[in-house]
């Protein structure tokens, strides 16, 4: 058997910030496997006449399952094919990479991974702001924003995350923030925050949304909006920007 998997981050959807290996993997391939947030011009390096299948889930839209994706995979790959699989931002980040992988060395299929401009470096750098800061920000994290079900997760460290001197990115958590705030402000956590709500970053479609954790809670308790969105909050967002 020579089929063979490459998993590619595409980035946070601009082509241009593709890696030069994922345009040579995507040129090679007889079947491409992407997420919503991977398609559009994106697709344009895809070799003519490759298979090109959406496998992407997003939030509140019917999606296909998980295993059907990595059966996916599995399929094409026995079939002697080089397979892209397209993640939007980097798989390793909340992309369910680790099913992905799991299916294919059960199934004895050889991959790679190719890593991909992060949604929330991307985010940050079309702000204008550094995710760290000396002497104020020496600590990074990313958080999920929903679990499953598309509810807060109950297992976060919400301790962690009212740390004032850390930037926390919170990914797919435009539903559930108002509830996540709620909590950091009783542990804490000042609610003149700066906060940035970053959507549909490096695309056409991008708003950077400047503001504090309450004006925030605020905006997002009266409109959600179906943009694929990044939450940033801590001292990161006070860097040479002001508040809209």
């Amino acid at each position: 058997m020579s089929g063979f998997v490459s998993f590619i981050g595409s980035g946070p959807g601009d082509p241009e910030l593709l890696t030069l290996k994922a345009v040579d993997r995507l040129k090679r391939a007889d079947a491409v496997l992407f997420d919503d947030l991977s398609s559009g011009p994106i697709l344009a390096h895809a070799r003519a006449g490759a298979d090109l299948v959406g496998v992407g889930k997003r939030a509140g839209r019917p999606s296909p399952k998980q295993h059907h994706v990595s059966r996916l995979l599995v399929d094409y790959a026995q079939m002697d094919q080089r397979v892209v699989r397209l993640k939007s931002g980097d798989g390793g980040l909340f992309g369910r990479l680790e099913e992905e992988l799991v299916a294919l060395r059960a199934a004895a299929i050889p991959y790679e991974i190719v890593p991909g401009v992060p949604s929330a470096v991307a985010a940050a750098a079309a702000a204008g702001i550094p995710l760290t800061r000396r002497l104020t920000a020496r600590r990074v994290q990313f958080v999920t924003g929903h679990d499953i079900s598309g509810q807060l997760p109950e297992d976060i460290n919400l301790d962690a995350l009212a740390d004032p001197t850390a930037s926390t990115v919170v990914f797919m958590g435009k539903r559930t923030f108002p509830k996540l705030a709620a909590q950091l402000v009783m542990r804490g956590l000042p609610e003149d925050t700066p906060a940035l709500l970053a959507e549909a970053v490096s695309t056409p479609e991008q708003n950077l949304y400047r503001s504090t954790l309450s004006a925030l809670v605020q905006r997002l308790s009266a409109e959600i909006g179906n943009k694929p969105a990044l939450i940033l909050y801590g001292p990161l967002a006070e860097i040479g920007v002001g508040f809209d």
